[in-house]
């Protein structure tokens, strides 16, 4: 009888445990690689802006068959120019990385939430407010950038196949014949 009643009180108390909340089925950006899938959870409360802009881009498929056009070992896999890295339709390896979209820059959101590895980033230029379409997957922790790059989601599925993208040469990480996201889609 004290058994069941220590197994009753365990599980009342597992009960009162808290759950985290679930993302909407469109809090999720599915990057198809060569190699297969890689879903992005999307963080909306760290950064609205940023988050409505890359579902804005993938839902338009502006992001498929874009180029990884910097890829640096140890460091982050760096793709989403829609206007130079599009593979298909006038990639251009010498201005790779220099363009946007259509759409104007983004005033920065930085949080709290850590570059870590599997962690999506915004890139931008110096200016801190011009994030546009390019964004980066982190192969490994990069907290030199914490508080001065916006955050826009982690990597919940599929980091093997991020692991697989091709490298860059040199220090830069600019790569001859990239790899490129398949197809980019919201939702799993």
């Amino acid at each position: 009888m004290k058994l069941l009643r220590l197994a009753l009180a365990g599980a009342l108390a597992f009960t009162s445990v808290v759950l985290p909340a679930f993302a909407a089925e469109d809090d999720y950006l599915t990057i198809e690689l060569k190699d297969g899938p890689v879903i992005v959870e999307l963080l909306p409360d760290a950064a609205p802006k940023h988050v409505e802009r890359l579902k804005e881009l993938a839902a338009k498929g502006e992001y498929d068959n874009v180029a990884f056009h910097r890829v640096i070992e140890g460091f982050m896999a760096q793709t989403g120019d829609v206007e130079f890295g599009d593979m298909e339709d006038g990639f251009n390896p010498a201005r790779a990385g220099t363009g946007g979209s259509q759409l104007p820059d983004l005033p920065a959101e930085f949080s709290e939430i850590p570059f870590e590895r599997g962690t999506v980033g915004m890139a931008r230029s110096q200016d801190p407010d011009s994030a546009n379409s390019q964004f980066f997957i982190m192969f490994d922790e990069g907290s030199f950038l914490n508080g001065q790059y916006t955050v826009v989601g982690k990597v919940v599925s599929g980091m093997e196949n991020v692991d697989k993208i091709k490298r860059g040469e040199g220090g830069n990480g600019e790569v001859s014949d990239p790899d490129r996201m398949v197809k980019a889609t919201v939702g799993q």
